[in-house]
């Protein structure tokens, strides 16, 4: 079951079973990651789904919490449809870059394909926060660059009490 609230005439809330998680376990894991996920084509919320049930079996990270998906319209690259977007938050003993690598790897495994920028996705995994961490390499930036402009981050996240 689902429950949708329209923010505006561009802005749309689905709240479902798995999105608006909160974990009630012990969590181990040393590090705490925000990420930010997001995808346009084919079935966004069966794949957030699916995405889901992968990291709750995956012993490298424990799934704390995840916010409402926002239903978005497109930046950069405009001919698209919109996009759904969320924020899960994770608990891992991967350093930064090894956890850089799991999302690549995920991604993948979703059939990500990198065309151009700002192009339509299967999924796409941004990672946002990683503890307190300030990074600034060419292949990783934390917190991410953009995250406090965009719709897509600002209001999933707005809405995950920590």
């Amino acid at each position: 079951m689902q429950i949708k609230r329209k923010l505006n005439d561009r802005l749309t809330i689905i709240k479902s079973l798995r999105f608006a998680y909160s974990s009630k376990k012990e969590l181990q894991h040393r590090y705490e990651a925000t990420v930010g996920i997001g995808g346009n084509i084919g079935d966004v919320k069966r794949r957030f789904n699916h995405l889901f049930v992968e990291m709750q079996r995956d012993k490298r990270v424990s799934l704390v919490k995840t916010s409402l998906i926002l239903k978005n319209p497109p930046f950069g690259y405009k001919e698209q449809d919109d996009f759904l977007n969320s924020i899960i938050i994770l608990r891992t003993s991967m350093p930064p870059r090894k956890f850089l690598d799991y999302l690549l790897h995920i991604e993948k495994k979703f059939g990500r394909k990198r065309s151009f920028e700002n192009a339509p996705r299967t999924l796409d995994l941004d990672m946002i926060f990683f503890d307190n961490r300030v990074i600034n390499t060419p292949r990783l930036t934390l917190p991410h660059p953009f995250w406090s402009e965009r719709e897509s981050v600002v209001i999933p996240l707005s809405g995950i009490s920590l």
